[in-house]
């Protein structure tokens, strides 16, 4: 996908070399290393991971990526002992996103194949589809575009044989990102079009908002503004109502960057306005982290650099409140080049 110029924080993921070969397996993974437990003490121990869990998610929500690692891997230790595989999945998606939050491909690609290798091992082909499609993604991240394409091939190769409508969707919107990420930006539209009628059969906001973003990246890749802005509107409008935060704050980062490339800054400013009071709604200081570093980036395009300085240094006090030192040696590394102007 084209780089983004204005907002570098807002396209992580894409969600690395490969693992060796010798991934372990499901059956590795869950090892039993303790007795059986009694009754009582497995129901005590599910519901003190359970609750690290959730945990985890709010730490995972309010930008405490580093926290929710750490609740994730306590909660794992007790579901290994406990042998609950299911549980154990749905932990390993929920680590992978923190580490992918905190730029860690290579624990979250571990994490993404753990997780890939415990549905294979349960038949749970729905879970196999959506691993599949995230293994893709964060190889697609990484410039890996071939194997990329291929991993999701096989996501939707799964998803026709079993017929899951759902799947097809989310892989085919994720072959027109490999297929942007090559260039092609004609192909990825026709595909990200084809994976808009399946998401929208199954009644899902949240794929069709995503896809819509994705369908918006590649217009603004290919210089086409109207279409961009057009795109973007219909995923931001889709994600408010259903109160998917993630592709609002997506769309509107790619509003802002379309609407700055054909000068209508008084829009941006409006747009990152409401990204900000979003981002503080939800108590989430990366996505405030964000929204300042976008003021910064907007006031330094327009020349002035007093206000971006201002909005870059509060962007550093968030990047060490979050103690993320990458992002906070990227912004000072910003900032300080803008002052050699």
């Amino acid at each position: 996908m084209k780089q983004r110029q204005l907002l570098p924080g807002c396209y992580v993921l894409l969600f690395i070399v490969l693992l060796s070969p010798t991934v372990a397996s499901a059956a590795d993974i869950t090892q039993q290393l303790h007795r059986p437990l009694s009754n009582s003490s497995w129901r005590q121990s599910r519901e003190e991971a359970d609750s690290l869990v959730r945990i985890g998610e709010q730490q995972y929500a309010s930008g405490f990526a580093e926290k929710t690692v750490a609740s994730c891997l306590e909660a794992l230790e007790i579901y290994h002992s406990i042998g609950d595989l299911k549980a154990q999945g749905v932990t390993y998606d929920l680590m992978a996103k923190a580490y992918l939050q905190l730029n860690r491909f290579k624990q979250g690609e571990n994490a993404l194949r753990r997780r890939l290798a415990i549905a294979r091992d349960t038949k749970d082909f729905q879970a196999q589809i959506f691993a599949l499609n995230n293994i893709s993604t964060l190889l697609l991240q990484q410039g890996e575009a071939v194997a990329a394409g291929k991993t999701v091939e096989e996501a939707l190769t799964i998803a026709r044989h079993v017929k899951n409508i759902e799947g097809q969707g989310l892989s085919l919107s994720n072959l027109g990102l490999v297929s942007a990420r090559l260039g092609d930006y004609n192909k990825a539209i026709k595909l990200y079009e084809t994976a808009l009628s399946f998401r929208r059969q199954t009644g899902d906001p949240i794929g069709e908002a995503n896809t819509l973003n994705n369908l918006g990246d590649a217009y603004l890749a290919a210089s086409n503004y109207p279409d961009t802005i057009g795109t973007y509107g219909a995923a931001m409008r889709i994600a408010k109502i259903s109160r998917d935060r993630t592709n609002q704050l997506r769309a509107i980062d790619g509003l802002v960057i379309a609407h700055s490339a054909v000068g209508r800054y008084p829009r941006a400013f409006d747009l990152l306005e409401q990204r900000l009071i979003l981002a503080q709604e939800l108590q989430n200081l990366r996505e405030e982290l964000i929204s300042f570093e976008s003021y910064a980036n907007l006031y330094e395009q327009l020349g002035n650099y007093p206000t971006a300085q201002n909005f870059y240094e509060r962007a550093i006090i968030l990047a060490r409140t979050l103690a993320d030192n990458k992002q906070e040696v990227r912004l000072v590394d910003k900032l300080t080049q803008m002052l050699k102007r």
